[in-house]
C-alpha cells in the first residue's frame, strides 16, 4: 500500500496491522476529508478496540512455543506413615517432579503455527479496514452528491423567484399576460419541490454519515477527492492477504496436529526418603523415570480434518477472489476513464447553456422572446449545470472505487 506518513493521525490506518502501539484519541475530531472520516469511523469499530488482545494472545501463542516444555512442570509430593496403625514411627516422605518432552517436530510446528495465526489476525484486522473503508468512501460521496444537489437546487429556487418577479411586474405593466405569471409561478413552485426533496436527501446522507464517524460532515464545496492511484501489485490486496493468511494458519494448524497424535511423555525426576522404625536413619533414593502415552489420541484426526477443510476452503476463495478482484479492477479504471471524458462533454454543454441563457434573457427583457422559451432554456442551462457538476462528482467517487477495487486505504 502506497503510504506517507505516520506520524500523524494518518498512522491509525495501518498501526494496529503492524502491531503499532496507537491509541483511539488519535482519530480525528472532524471528518472533512475521506481519510479523516475513515480514522474517526474506525476508531469506533469493536475490531479496533479488540485488536490489542488479539495481538497478546498471539505473542503468548509465540512464546509458549519457544518454552522448553509444552506444558509446565508439575510436582507431586507424598507423605506416608504408620501413626494411625502401628506408631512405631515408620515414615516415608517422596517429591517427584514431572516434567513434559515435546513430540517429535512439534516445537518447531508450535512455532510456525503461532506465527502463522499472528500473520492471519494482522491480515483480518486489515481486510476489516478495507471493508470499512468502502462504506466511508461510499458514505462520503453520496454525502456529497446530496450536498451538490441542495446547492443546485437552492441556486434554482432563487433564479425562479427572480425571474418571477421580473415576470409580475410586468404582467402588471401590462407588458405580459396573466397566463405568463401563473406560468412563473409554477416554476416557482417546481423548484420549492425540488429544494424540499434535495434537504431531505441531504438531512438522510447527513445521518449515514455521523452514524459512521460520529463527526458532521463538511459542506459539498469543502469535498477532498482521492489521488488517481498506480496499479499496485495484486497480492497486497487486503483479501487475498486474508485468505493467503487462512490458508498457511490452516496448513501449520494441520501439521501441527500430525505432530500432536499423543500425549506428551513425561520425564520424572523424584527424590524418596524413608525409614522403617523410629530408631533407624532415614535413607535417601533417587528415581529417574520416563512415562510414555501409548496409543493415538482421538481429537488428532478430527484437528487433521478440520484444518484441511479449512484450508481447502481458504485456497479454494483465494483463486476466485483474485478473479474477481482483477474484473472490478478493470472496470473500475475504465469507468474513471469514461467519467473523465463525460466530465469534458458536461462542461462543454454547461458552458453553451449558460451563454445560450444569457442570450435569451437579455431578449427576453427587449421582448423578442416569450416566457415558456425563457423558462425552458433556463431550465436546460439548470441542467446543464447539474449535470456538469454531478458527473464531476462521479468522476471522484469513482477515483475512490478504484482505489478500492485496488486494496488501498484512505490515505
Amino acid at each position: 500500500m502506497n503510504s506517507t506518513h505516520w506520524g500523524s493521525p494518518g498512522a491509525l490506518v495501518l498501526a494496529l496491522a503492524c502491531g503499532l502501539p496507537v491509541h483511539a484519541q488519535q482519530a480525528a475530531a472532524g471528518s472533512g476529508s475521506i481519510r479523516q472520516g475513515f480514522e474517526a469511523a474506525w476508531a469506533r469499530q469493536p475490531e479496533y478496540r479488540g485488536a490489542g488482545w488479539r495481538r497478546d494472545a498471539a505473542i503468548a501463542s509465540e512464546l509458549a512455543a519457544q518454552r522448553w516444555t509444552p506444558e509446565p512442570p508439575a510436582l507431586e509430593l507424598t507423605a506416608k506413615g504408620d501413626r494411625m496403625t502401628s506408631n512405631t514411627g515408620a515414615r516415608e516422605y517422596e517429591a517427584k517432579l514431572a516434567v513434559p518432552i515435546w513430540l517429535p517436530g512439534e516445537k518447531s510446528r508450535s512455532l510456525t503455527a503461532a506465527h502463522a495465526d499472528s500473520g492471519a489476525v494482522q491480515a483480518r484486522l486489515f481486510a476489516a479496514q478495507w471493508r470499512l473503508a468502502a462504506e466511508v468512501r461510499d458514505a462520503y460521496w453520496a454525502h456529497g452528491k446530496a450536498s451538490l444537489d441542495r446547492s443546485l437546487a437552492r441556486q434554482r429556487l432563487a433564479a425562479s423567484q427572480q425571474l418571477a418577479a421580473d415576470v409580475a411586474r410586468r404582467v402588471g405593466a401590462g407588458d405580459l399576460a396573466r397566463s405568463d405569471g401563473h406560468q412563473a409561478e409554477a416554476a416557482v413552485a417546481a423548484a420549492e419541490v425540488a429544494a424540499a426533496e434535495s434537504d431531505a436527501a441531504l438531512a438522510q446522507a447527513a445521518q449515514r454519515w455521523i452514524a459512521l464517524t460520529g463527526a458532521a460532515p463538511l459542506a459539498g464545496e469543502d469535498l477532498a477527492p482521492e489521488a488517481t492511484p498506480a496499479n499496485p501489485a495484486a497480492a497486497s490486496h487486503p483479501v487475498l492477504r486474508e485468505l493467503v493468511a487462512r490458508a498457511d494458519a490452516a496448513r501449520s494448524q494441520a501439521e501441527l496436529a500430525a505432530a500432536q497424535t499423543r500425549a506428551n511423555p513425561e520425564l520424572m525426576l523424584g527424590v524418596t526418603r524413608e525409614r522403617s522404625d523410629a530408631n533407624e536413619r532415614y535413607a535417601q533414593v533417587l528415581s529417574v523415570a520416563v512415562r510414555i502415552p501409548l496409543g493415538k489420541l482421538s481429537r488428532s484426526d478430527a484437528r487433521i480434518a478440520t484444518a484441511g477443510a479449512e484450508q481447502t476452503e481458504a485456497e479454494i476463495q483465494l483463486l476466485v477472489a483474485q478473479e474477481r478482484i482483477g474484473t472490478e479492477a478493470r472496470a473500475a479504471s475504465e469507468r474513471v476513464q469514461a467519467l473523465a471524458l463525460a466530465v469534458e462533454a458536461a462542461e462543454r454543454r454547461s458552458r453553451l447553456a449558460a451563454e445560450s441563457r444569457g442570450f435569451f434573457e437579455k431578449s427576453f427583457r427587449l421582448g423578442e422572446t416569450d416566457l415558456p422559451t425563457r423558462l425552458r432554456i433556463e431550465l436546460e442551462a439548470a441542467e446543464a449545470e447539474r449535470q456538469a457538476a454531478r458527473t464531476r462528482i462521479e468522476l471522484h467517487a469513482a477515483v475512490s472505487q478504484l482505489r478500492q477495487a485496488l486494496g488501498l486505504l484512505p490515505e
